[in-house]
């Protein structure tokens, strides 16, 4: 089968690769396992300074490597360097702070010596999505390489040139033969891999029945497992809110990458005294979105990245509409080449249309009035889904009291939602299970071992 790179605004093929055979795969396992014997001994000092180097090399190579993040995957320019500079602060963060992230704990205990040491497990499969094309597999691999694991990248099959583009990166930067792969192959092969032997632990990043499926494969071979799954991630926005603040973070945070984050917001959830007015001012903020070439520095919105992914979310707004749902905004494919959809708001939607529960990957808003403390929570924690949340006000100590009663991962007050390397990242219910980024992103994928001394 082949791989091919496809540009969403154009639908021009960009680039065509074979998929790894068998033999090629097992190269490769073999390759990554005897890389690890070695790099698990290295010092932090050594996998510091191959990572500075790393840093170096991806800033040098911003611009370019943002023409290519844009033309395979459809987000703006802009927002493609945006990614790789996150890369780069990232692996520098990881870079300089994993030795003291791992450093053995002494605990006191009636014994001579206690203490409980980290120790890397191996080769990690990462199988990552395609709308963050770097960042999301580079937050993994700095803290899984640092830590001393090797890395076998599982990629999306429409951004092939990115996942090369990452490989390349780890090569020309100095690492060890096998110590990062990139394997092009289609999603049948990926339940081998995780049951080969040498495979140690696994994380995935993608959709909830993807993430059930590698759940169920890891689970039967008693390998851990990182889960980032799905969001439909509420917007708060109570009656004390600066709308003039409110309205332009809501516009971001719904059309960002696209409308393709996990973390974008989706439900829109507005106290009922100031509902009508944010509504048409959101309408109005909506109607001016610029939708265009993401090459260019005036475009807010591209594409969606594949022509499914178009088909899907025009499926998800007919049969709200079918459902009872109002759509005053939008609600339709753009005319014209490439996979554009129209920025949609949609509102009345009822507990019992298929949109209530539902994730959205496009630029589709979702805006509900509420009419009690109550209501809001009720409508935030309405959905299988717990990855982020914001909550909009004057009154902070007000939503520090919402803080415990929202399912979520993460909340954040007056900012839009997002990840910083310095706080853990993960959801709750269906939104996935463990945690990315941080110190706890880094003990993810380690033996995590107590030693006493009589």
């Amino acid at each position: 089968m082949a791989i091919i790179s496809t540009n969403p605004a154009t639908e021009e093929i960009l680039a065509e690769f074979s998929e790894l055979d068998l033999s090629q795969i097992e190269t490769k396992l073999a390759t990554a396992s005897s890389a690890f014997s070695t790099w698990k001994l290295t010092s932090f000092a050594e996998r510091r300074g191959l990572f500075l180097k790393l840093v170096s090399n991806l800033r040098a190579n911003i611009p370019e490597y943002g023409k290519i993040l844009t033309a395979e995957m459809g987000k703006s320019y802009k927002e493609s360097l945006a990614e790789l500079e996150k890369c780069a602060v990232t692996m520098e963060m990881y870079a300089n702070e994993a030795e003291k992230m791992l450093a053995v704990e002494q605990v006191q205990t009636e014994f001579s010596e206690s203490y409980v040491k980290f120790e890397p497990m191996g080769v990690i499969l990462a199988v990552m999505p395609w709308n963050f094309p770097f960042w999301q597999v580079l937050r993994f691999a700095a803290p899984a390489l640092m830590g001393g694991n090797v890395a076998v990248l599982k990629h999306a099959s429409n951004v092939p040139q990115s996942a090369l583009l990452i490989e390349k990166l780890f090569k020309e930067s100095g690492f060890p033969e096998g110590a990062f792969q990139t394997l092009l192959i289609s999603s049948s092969k990926v339940e081998a891999l995780i049951r080969d032997w040498r495979i140690k632990a696994v994380t995935l990043t993608g959709s909830e029945p993807a993430g059930k499926q590698v759940a169920k494969v890891a689970g039967e071979e008693i390998k851990p497992v990182i889960l980032e799954l799905g969001g439909s991630d509420p917007f708060i926005v109570l009656a004390d809110a600066d709308l003039d603040k409110v309205i332009p973070n809501a516009v971001s945070a719904r059309i960002r990458n696209n409308g393709q984050s996990c973390i974008a917001a989706k439900r829109f959830i507005v106290a009922a005294e100031i509902y009508e007015e944010f509504l048409s001012r959101y309408k109005l903020a909506f109607e001016k979105i610029v939708v265009g070439d993401p090459m260019l520095e005036t475009t807010e919105l591209g594409p969606i990245s594949t022509k499914q992914g178009l088909e899907d979310v025009e499926s998800q707004v007919a049969a709200a509409a079918a459902a009872g749902a109002k759509i005053i905004l939008g609600g339709k494919r753009l005319a014209g080449k490439g996979y554009f959809y129209a920025p949609t708001i949609i509102t009345e939607i009822s507990e019992t249309n298929p949109l209530y529960t539902q994730e959205v990957f496009g630029p589709v808003a979702s805006v509900y009035s509420a009419g009690s403390t109550a209501e809001i929570v009720h409508l935030a924690n309405a959905t299988k889904f717990g990855l982020g949340s914001s909550i909009w006000c004057k009154d902070v100590a007000a939503a520090k009291e919402l803080v415990p009663q929202i399912e979520a991962g993460s909340v954040y007050v007056n900012r839009v939602m997002g990840s910083d390397p310095r706080m853990p990242f993960g959801g709750v219910k269906n939104s996935g299970v463990g945690r990315e980024l941080s110190h706890y992103g880094i003990k993810a994928f380690q033996n995590v071992k107590s030693v006493i001394v009589a």
